[in-house]
């Protein structure tokens, strides 16, 4: 018996092993879908929809739970996958002196640990170069597109505004995904304005003969500033995090020097996905006493069709990206 904390024996080890790997397999089929935007939709339209789709996983807080779920099973899959190996192994610290594996068992099942921390490496690659900038630093920046309706750039916001890129930069600020109205930004803009109708007053009466006393002037522009001016920076509206482009330009030849060898390994990462599923989809049914001799075929073909068109698709996102830039 093991004395581990988490999971006492070798079979307890595989019932979780069973039911995280099943877990893992359903997020794998949500995850596919939502990347399938990148090639199914194009320009403008799939931009928006692939955006849309990442700031809902970020925000909806059912998906916020299962994705918590997902790290944890992530994390305990590959911990008891290594225990049980571990354990495996000093069941038996003698080696047949014959030994045939491959009249036994498949290749996939004899490289079931290696194969699962190939995986969990990239994972945790792959976390890096998109989860850990869409989730927690800046460098991702917000959805903007040519607007014909406002002649200009504009922010692609929660709530379908349109707020000008310039707007922002004269009267605004950027935090994340918010966008604010500045304050002091916005007060200086204001008095600029007030000051070029005041000036435009001045011409006027020139023009005409009149004067026009000073004190008036300096009411007006006192009274405007109490009026208009803003005591503390304002929430306009959140913006979408623009992942899309970011994914896009990943995968470019053209806008990433090395993005041939981003797409190897993202292939061949996707290659070792199959084959662990190929092996581990069957068994964690068997590990979960759910097979039957009326049904461990139909298991099986499910399961290596599963391994198979699922990594498949993966692969095939990053290779159209690639081709088609």
């Amino acid at each position: 018996m093991s004395n581990s904390a988490l999971i006492k024996s070798s079979i307890a080890k595989k019932y979780w092993m069973a039911l995280t790997g099943l877990f893992l397999c359903l997020f794998l089929v949500g995850h596919l879908l939502g990347n399938l935007q990148l090639i199914f939709k194009t320009g403008e339209e799939g931009r928006r929809a692939f955006n849309e789709y990442a700031y809902f996983m970020g925000h909806n807080i059912f998906i916020k739970i299962l994705s918590y779920l997902t790290y944890a099973s992530i994390l305990f899959h590959a911990v008891d996958g290594i225990l049980l190996t571990i354990q495996n192994r000093k069941a038996r610290p003698v080696k047949y002196v014959y030994s045939n594996p491959g009249a036994n068992s498949s290749l996939p099942s004899r490289w079931m640990a290696l194969l699962g921390s190939l995986i969990l490496v990239f994972i945790v690659t792959h976390m890096a170069n998109f989860w850990w900038k869409m989730k927690i630093s800046e460098e991702i920046p917000l959805h903007t597109y040519y607007s014909q309706t406002a002649k200009d750039t504009v922010y692609y916001t929660l709530n379908k505004k349109q707020i000008s890129v310039k707007d922002i930069r004269e009267k605004g600020k950027i935090e994340g995904e918010k966008i604010f109205y500045s304050a002091k930004k916005f007060n200086a803009y204001l008095e600029n304005e007030i000051n070029q109708e005041i000036n435009k007053a001045r011409n006027e009466a020139e023009q005409t003969g009149q004067n026009i006393n000073p004190l008036d002037i300096e009411k007006f522009k006192t009274e405007s500033m109490e009026k208009y001016s803003m005591k503390e920076d304002e929430l306009i509206d959140e913006g979408y995090k623009d992942l899309h482009t970011v994914v896009m330009q990943f995968f470019n030849k053209d806008k990433n020097p090395r993005a041939i060898f981003y797409l190897i390994i993202y292939v061949i990462s996707m290659g070792v996905l199959g084959f662990h599923l190929w092996h581990g989809f069957a068994s964690s049914f068997q590990s979960l006493g759910l097979n039957h001799p009326k049904y461990n075929k139909l298991i099986k073909k499910v399961g290596q069709g599963f391994a198979v068109i699922v990594p498949f698709l993966f692969a095939i996102i990053p290779i159209l990206i690639f081709i088609n830039k």
